[in-house]
């Protein structure tokens, strides 16, 4: 059924923060200017990164300051929004709606939606190019991968995957797209150039959120039933291992050489050291976990409870939770979700 909202395209900011404005006249130059740029990007909100959860229940997605851990605005949504995808650049954030059958396009430095896309099936997972020229999503009713231009609001072409694909991930040089073929028990490779599926391997059953490293070396895609990760070394396309983790693994991040792994039933993160696969631990989280992603220092990772209706962040060196946030009714958080200011 499709969320019901009374102004969907109305962005409502709320509780947003002034920065400081710079004193002085506009033709700053040399050592002044410097000092006024440096003065205002220390005390701009904008200097803060941020998370965009996307919150399944109440439609909307919850802007949270990492700085502070607080709810920065609330954006209206609708049509039961799930994943989510921040461009490389911080300027775009972009949201699947299954039930409303559409991508809504943010701008994420005003906070506020400017278009949406229409796509038929039922857009889920999805990922952004590193070039932000081209948005990634997986209609997980007909088996199928969007490309869709952004800016002209347009697919524009369109690949068979298998059935019931989720989450998507895209390699650092934006050749290649890796999407998870939930009810297949596969992972498919798709060629960002010509938009064809050049291959698949298996994985563990049911996999959901997929992740590649900083590298583009490996992924690690999350099986929901048979409660492990598989390791993929993407050149030679193979699972180099699998890591046993919690009960229903949802999506996976990395940090300091670590694997962060969302546990629905376990309402756990478990993690893994990135070298070795060795146990490192386990940190409690609220009930039923999903989204989850690293800061850009891999200081801190941050997690969406959906069930408990919270957004928590975790130390990940000492695995100790440092700070939560409320957030809307039935976070979701499901993809690249962290806007790191540039």
């Amino acid at each position: 059924m499709i969320a019901r909202l009374a102004s969907p395209w109305t962005a409502s900011l709320q509780a947003r923060r002034r920065g400081c404005e710079p004193e002085g006249s506009r033709s700053w130059r040399g050592s002044a200017a410097r000092a006024a740029a440096l003065a205002l990007a220390l005390c701009s909100p904008a200097a803060a990164d941020e998370a965009f959860v996307t919150n399944q229940g109440s439609g909307d997605v919850t802007i949270v300051d990492l700085a502070t851990m607080r709810p920065a605005a609330t954006l209206a949504i609708g049509g039961k929004p799930a994943g989510v995808a921040v461009s490389a650049d911080g300027a775009r954030a972009y949201v699947t709606s299954p039930e409303g059958k559409y991508l809504t396009v943010i701008d994420a430095r005003e906070r506020r939606a400017l278009r949406r896309i229409a796509l038929e099936g039922g857009p889920l997972g999805l990922a952004v190019a590193p070039d932000g020229g081209r948005v990634y999503v997986a209609d997980m009713y007909e088996g199928r991968l969007f490309a869709v231009d952004p800016e002209a609001g347009a697919v524009v072409a369109t690949a068979q995957v298998g059935v019931t694909p989720s989450g998507v991930a895209v390699t650092p040089d934006g050749r290649l797209i890796l999407v998870s073929i939930r009810d297949a028990d596969r992972i498919a490779f798709v060629d960002a150039a010509s938009f064809r599926k050049i291959g698949e391997i298996e994985v563990g059953r049911h996999p959901f959120g997929v992740t590649i490293d900083a590298a583009g070396a490996r992924a690690y895609t999350a099986n929901v039933e048979s409660d492990d990760v598989s390791v993929i070394d993407i050149a030679a396309r193979r699972v180099a291992a699998t890591v046993k983790v919690g009960k229903r693994p949802y999506c996976v991040a990395l940090a300091q050489g670590r694997g962060f792994v969302t546990d629905q039933y376990a309402e756990a993160v478990s993690v893994f050291d990135l070298t070795t696969l060795a146990p490192v631990g386990e940190v409690k989280v609220g009930e039923y976990p999903e989204g989850i992603g690293a800061s850009r220092d891999g200081k801190t990772v941050y997690v969406a409870n959906w069930f408990t209706n919270e957004f928590w962040s975790i130390a990940a060196d000492s695995l100790t939770v440092t700070g939560k946030a409320k957030t809307g009714d039935g976070p979701r958080a499901f993809g690249a979700f962290i806007r790191a200011m540039n």
